[in-house]
């Protein structure tokens, strides 16, 4: 069942996000050669907390970290530890933050230091498939409208949608319905209502779209080893449109 949300909830939704963003960008001050993972889980997790919110990842399902914090050709579901991020490479972090009994969720691809041509494309189309994604949603519309945008953005210039992690609805709890593939064909699904809560979270690989789970059971990295880029924002649809609200 998909919950819209009250104008309360919205309100504190907006919260949430922007705690979610605000700590995305506390945490690009810190993204540099030499910094581990842990590091960065760490400073996540003291940030959210000092804006009297909670890390929503930590513990959800046996998850040790506070955010996912994916390197190169990790996907997904990266857990913080003692990497050390090195010049030219791009890593994926994934922030929730349950702020009075509501989630934000927002994922961003960022480069250390100076990166390669290919990689900043691949960050550069993974971001302009969300948006173009977000276009699409509309009060009235399908809800695979945004997935088919996106698909056809991603594969357009030449990349992979991944097929096995998919978007979904926001709210007291951390994963909602709807779910949200992130490709295939235009005018499915429900029509998007307002109060609708949806993460939309395009996970886009450089070579092909087949991933694989490391024995850790949580680190998701690509089948052929090459990069992949994941970009995420929580949106609320609104009467003309949509609100992004993961943003500070």
């Amino acid at each position: 069942m998909i919950i819209c949300k009250t104008p309360r909830e919205l309100d504190i939704m907006r919260e949430a996000g922007r705690i979610v963003a605000l700590t995305h960008q506390e945490l690009k001050k810190h993204i540099v050669p030499g910094i581990t993972t842990r590091e960065l889980d760490d400073i996540a997790d003291q940030f959210i907390r000092k804006h009297d919110a909670i890390p929503s990842f930590k513990g959800y399902n046996g998850f040790r970290g506070n955010i996912c914090a994916s390197v190169n050709d990790e996907l997904v579901h990266g857990i913080p530890g003692d990497r050390v991020l090195n010049n030219g490479d791009i890593i994926s972090i994934d922030i929730g933050a349950k702020y009075n009994g509501y989630h934000g969720d927002s994922a961003w691809t960022y480069a250390i230091g100076q990166i390669n041509e290919e990689s900043q494309r691949l960050m550069d189309v993974t971001e302009e498939s969300l948006y173009k994604g977000l276009e699409e949603a509309k009060p009235g519309e399908r809800l695979s409208n945004i997935s088919h945008a996106i698909q056809t953005y991603a594969e357009s210039n030449g990349f992979s949608i991944v097929r096995e992690y998919v978007g979904h609805g926001v709210g007291q709890d951390l994963h909602e319905d709807p779910q949200i593939p992130h490709y295939g064909p235009p005018n499915r699904g429900p029509r998007l209502k307002p109060g609708m809560v949806l993460a939309i979270e395009p996970m886009v690989n450089a070579g092909s779209r087949y991933v694989k789970t490391l024995t850790d059971n949580w680190t998701v990295v690509t089948v052929d080893g090459k990069r992949c880029a994941h970009f995420e924002h929580t949106i609320a649809i609104t009467e003309s449109g949509y609100e992004i609200l993961t943003k500070a």
